[in-house]
């Protein structure tokens, strides 16, 4: 009897410190939240918050090592199953009703930005990973992006967060940019819509830009934005086989090895799918679908502090200099062929 509470209290200490590393994060997630409610903060959301907070408290207070557990299961395993949950958020009648024009929009868009911002990646010298993520966060759907195509391409934690603050910072720059150019832009409130989910990079930054200027801006940058987010399925796809390719070097592989690897998609983009199923048939009524909304931007904003208590500072200096600098270009220049798009073929 002794010896097996012993064990058990063995087995609690070791647990221990993986309890308290989740609950770290869980801190930094709920410091979040209430900064993200400050006027200004909110631009920002409580996803950015928390990787940047989590960034700060290691160079401020660092990690004990012990924790490292518990910040990693936050940072892999809870912002895939937030990822899995936010496809709450995505129905598939409302990219339906909102025409071909949309969707064909969304393919230009992520085909041009993930050509031209890994491009000048390159051409900057920026490391091969980072340089995939920041074009797929930019093109696609920001940190949810970032997470999904981390996973394909095996990249290391401190590529991730680097990427995610990156993006956080360029998307941030740009909501405060158009919110104060939109009365110089020649758009209806549906094409600023268009605009706005057509080129920046988090949820969050298109809602804060486009909630301003009314409900249609909002509902048609929220369905451009989706629609983007759809689109993450067929990229992961293609990465997946770049990736292959590049992994093999040019050297012969079967056909069937060839359709294993580059059918891996990873489980909880599939998940991510399900769920925006299950949204469309109506199965789960609105308010539970809101909680579970809720939920998993909660898991998300752990995830997020996670990754940020697992990454120094100096990581951003020494990674994030030219890859912000090829962001932001590639930005640029998306805003103006979408500026382009909408103008002259809308």
């Amino acid at each position: 009897m002794e010896t097996q509470l012993t064990r058990l209290t063995k087995e609690e200490k070791r647990d221990y410190p993986f309890m308290k590393g989740i609950g770290l994060t869980l801190l930094i997630a709920l410091l979040a939240y209430t900064l993200a409610e400050i006027p200004y903060m909110s631009i920002l959301g409580p996803l950015v918050l928390a990787i940047l907070i989590g960034m700060l408290w290691r160079a401020v207070f660092s990690v004990p090592l012990g924790y490292s557990a518990g910040t990693t299961f936050s940072s892999k395993v809870l912002l895939r199953i937030g990822i899995v949950l936010l496809g709450m958020r995505l129905n598939y009648l409302d990219i339906y009703r909102a025409g071909p024009n949309v969707f064909v929009l969304s393919l230009i868009i992520i085909t041009f930005t993930l050509l031209v911002v890994y491009g000048l990646s390159k051409l900057l010298k920026v490391p091969p990973n980072i340089g995939i993520l920041t074009a797929c966060g930019t093109a696609i759907c920001g940190a949810a992006a970032i997470a999904a195509i981390s996973s394909q391409i095996k990249s290391k934690e401190d590529e991730t967060a680097v990427s995610i603050t990156i993006i956080a910072l360029a998307g941030t720059l740009f909501t405060i940019l158009y919110t104060l150019l939109h009365p110089l832009l020649p758009f209806t409130p549906k094409e600023y819509g268009l605009f706005a989910g057509g080129t920046l990079h988090e949820i969050a930054h298109v809602i804060a830009a486009a909630a301003p200027f009314g409900q249609t801006a909002l509902d048609m940058a929220v369905i451009m934005k989706l629609t983007r987010v759809l689109l993450l399925i067929p990229v992961a796809f293609a990465i997946s086989i770049w990736q292959l390719s590049r992994c093999k070097n040019g050297t012969a592989w079967s056909k069937k090895e060839f359709l294993l690897q580059s059918l891996s998609i990873p489980w909880f983009i599939v998940g991510f799918l399900m769920m925006s199923g299950l949204n469309t048939l109506g199965v789960i009524d609105e308010q539970m679908t809101s909680r579970i909304i809720d939920a998993a931007y909660v898991l998300m904003a752990l995830a997020m502090a996670g990754l940020g208590l697992n990454v120094e500072l100096k990581a951003f200096k020494t990674l994030g200099k030219q890859a912000l600098f090829g962001t932001l270009i590639g930005s640029v220049l998306l805003s103006f062929l979408t500026f382009g798009i909408i103008v002259f073929f809308m």
